[in-house]
């Protein structure tokens, strides 16, 4: 079982970092940033979005993995299929392969990434919770 123990309001429970809501970005280690729009990316629905906006395709070669393709380029995304295995080497490969569009940080440092890189702007936390889009604006 893993997950991050979360005590609120004289109650215990567990949080999975692998679940698609606003929360789960607290028990991560890293977050994936989508940069000109401030969101962090919760899941696999998000990710895609901001993937097809900037001329990625999906790629149905392997059904074990999510793969992405650029037509005009020789690169390949993989990812796991499962949002919760989703790590920072899966990140990295994001931000190198799409330089200027995300950034990953260390959870702890999100909030000194609010304040300090977009100070003038808000951060929009987004995430899916099953079908269902929920976005929390922090002014």
């Amino acid at each position: 079982m893993s997950g991050v123990w979360v005590f609120k309001n004289g109650v215990v429970r567990l949080e999975n970092p692998g679940d698609c809501h606003v929360s789960s970005t607290s028990g991560r280690r890293k977050v994936l940033v989508h940069v000109p729009s401030n969101e962090v990316i919760t899941c696999y629905a998000n990710l895609e979005r901001k993937l097809y906006n900037l001329g990625w395709e999906r790629y149905y070669d392997d059904p074990q993995l999510l793969q992405y393709h650029k037509r005009s380029t020789i690169h390949l995304i993989s990812l796991p299929m499962d949002f919760s295995r989703f790590k920072s080497m899966h990140m990295y490969d994001i931000v190198v392969k799409n330089r200027n569009e995300f950034e990953a940080y260390h959870s702890s440092r999100l909030q000194h990434f609010r304040q300090t890189v977009f100070a003038s702007s808000d951060i929009l936390l987004a995430g899916c919770t099953g079908g269902l889009f929920v976005a929390v604006v922090f002014f």
